[in-house]
């Protein structure tokens, strides 16, 4: 098999020839954090912002993002998704823990849809309560499992 590389012969970026792997079930599950103030965790538990549902806002375009990582991230590759998770939890007293699961049977993984979506989904909670809270910080946005594929399974430590 020819190793899998972002270059083509002449040192020129290009999407990676995945057409002779095999395809597999993928799963890959990312996580990241909201820090904020105490009273913008508040406001968005008591559904007092002004633009909605927050959780629910942000579930939905993490979920979309995934989607469309293809057309965000260059090189990477349209991907027919079969499930995506997006889970957005209130964590006392400051911060809404995302995490993001995204699952195919197919020749590449994807792991970063589902970094992706946790990504679009913090982006999403920061945009609607940043009238509330400019301070807030979006952090800690990583891989924390990957199976499926040639090089196995990865768990974050």
């Amino acid at each position: 098999m020819t190793k899998l590389t972002h270059f083509d012969e002449a040192g020129r970026a290009a999407m990676v020839d995945v057409s002779a792997k095999a395809e597999t079930s993928r799963t890959a599950t990312a996580r990241g954090r909201v820090v904020m103030q105490p009273e913008t965790l508040a406001l968005i538990q008591a559904g007092q912002v002004g633009k909605g549902d927050v959780l629910g806002v942000a579930r939905i375009a993490g979920i979309m993002a995934a989607k469309k990582t293809s057309e965000l991230i260059p090189l990477c590759h349209p991907l027919l998704i079969s499930k995506v998770t997006v889970d957005l939890v209130p964590v006392a007293p400051d911060a809404v823990e995302i995490e993001a699961t995204v699952k195919l049977t197919g020749q590449t993984g994807v792991e970063m849809e589902a970094l992706t979506a946790v990504t679009v989904a913090a982006l999403t909670v920061y945009d609607m309560v940043k009238a509330a809270d400019r301070a807030m910080r979006i952090e800690d946005i990583r891989l924390v499992h990957k199976s499926g594929g040639k090089s196995g399974t990865y768990e974050a430590t």
